[in-house]
Order: structure tokens, then C-alpha cells, then sequence
């Protein structure tokens, strides 16, 4: 049975390079992960006031969450860090205090750019972030994608068989990585 893995992009734009590449994750990762988006854009920006009332919006990203068995994080690169909406999604599943969504799900980190480092910047922010939600990542190997015109069509193929293999052992080494991971600590979720 294949692991299900939430997906947050963490770009809002629908025209997004970061979601094509999503896009092209779930077309590649057909049969050995069950890929979902857990979507961000309806969060309303978090505020500690909500802690003993979530509303509904925040419940449903973290039960999401507990719905699956990894995360992946597709994200841009914004000013040297993650874009806001991806760190406003963080904070509302780690809070409040004890009840933090994150903590053991196995996660890993991509993303693109028409820059030659990709998202690297931003990607070692977001693992500093995961580590601090104790969600243990991929770190090997690493996936800073260079986006250029036509690699990646609107509906998720990618037209270069190099980037297409390297995808594919990309999502191979985050399969084992999930099995890793599970095997030795179940993740576990206390809402």
C-alpha cells in the first residue's frame, strides 16, 4: 500500500512554477505515493487568540495533517525565505502548544526557480522551521530545480527525461525515507 503524503505548495498563484511542479510529483509519483494537496489559501493569518477556539479553517488543515503519513513541502523562494502563506500553514498546525500537528511526520522539501540554486535558500529556512516542529526531513539528496521555459508543461509533464529520472529517484529516496522513519517512530498527532 503505498504511504499517503500531504503536499503544500507554497505558492497561492495559480500560475505558479512551484505548482507545476507539484503538478509533475503527482503525474511521476503514480503507484508509489499517494499524493494530496492540503490546501493553504483560505487560512486566515494566525493569531494566538484563536488557540481556544480553532476555527474551522485551522481544524481542517491539522486533521489533514493526521489524515496522512509523510509531508511534502513545494515551495518558492521569497526574499531568501518561504513565502508567507506556507509560514502562516506551519504555525497553525504546530499550535497551540502541545498540540503540534508536525511532530514525527516524516517531510521533505522542493522547489524551483529560474535561478541556478533553485529554492536553496529558502529550503534550508523551511528545514530549520521543521526541525523546530520536530518533523523529521529528507536530507539527502536535495532538490533545488532550475526552471526553464518549457520544462515543465501546465498540467505537470516534464519534457526533459533527465529532470523526469531525477524526479522519480527523488520521490524513490523520500519512499524509503517515509519507511525509515515509520518503522522506528509512528507518527503521531495529539489534538
Amino acid at each position: 500500500m503505498p504511504y499517503k503524503v500531504g503536499v503544500f505548495v507554497g505558492s497561492l498563484s495559480k500560475q505558479s512554477i512551484n505548482r507545476r511542479l507539484a503538478r509533475a510529483l503527482f503525474n511521476l509519483a503514480k503507484g508509489d505515493l499517494e499524493l494530496e494537496e492540503i490546501p493553504i489559501g483560505n487560512l486566515p493569518l494566525y493569531n494566538r487568540d484563536f488557540d481556544s477556539d480553532y476555527p474551522p479553517e485551522g481544524r481542517a488543515l491539522k486533521e489533514a495533517i493526521a489524515k496522512v503519513d509523510a509531508l511534502m513541502f513545494v515551495t518558492p523562494e521569497y526574499n531568501r525565505s518561504i513565502p508567507g502563506a506556507l509560514k502562516n500553514a506551519i504555525d497553525w498546525g504546530s499550535r497551540p502548544w502541545g498540540t503540534n500537528a508536525f511532530a514525527h511526520k516524516p517531510s521533505a522539501c522542493i522547489g524551483t526557480s529560474p535561478g541556478k540554486i533553485g529554492t536553496a535558500v529558502a529550503q534550508q529556512h523551511l528545514r530549520s522551521i521543521l526541525s523546530f516542529v520536530n518533523s523529521p526531513e529528507l536530507a539527502q539528496p536535495e532538490a533545488y530545480i532550475q526552471f526553464t521555459d518549457g520544462l515543465i508543461t501546465e498540467d505537470g509533464v516534464v519534457t526533459d527525461d533527465s529532470t523526469a529520472e531525477f524526479l522519480r529517484s527523488w520521490l524513490r529516496g523520500f519512499e524509503e525515507f517515509i519507511c525509515k522513519v515509520t518503522s522506528v517512530n509512528r507518527p503521531r498527532v495529539t489534538a
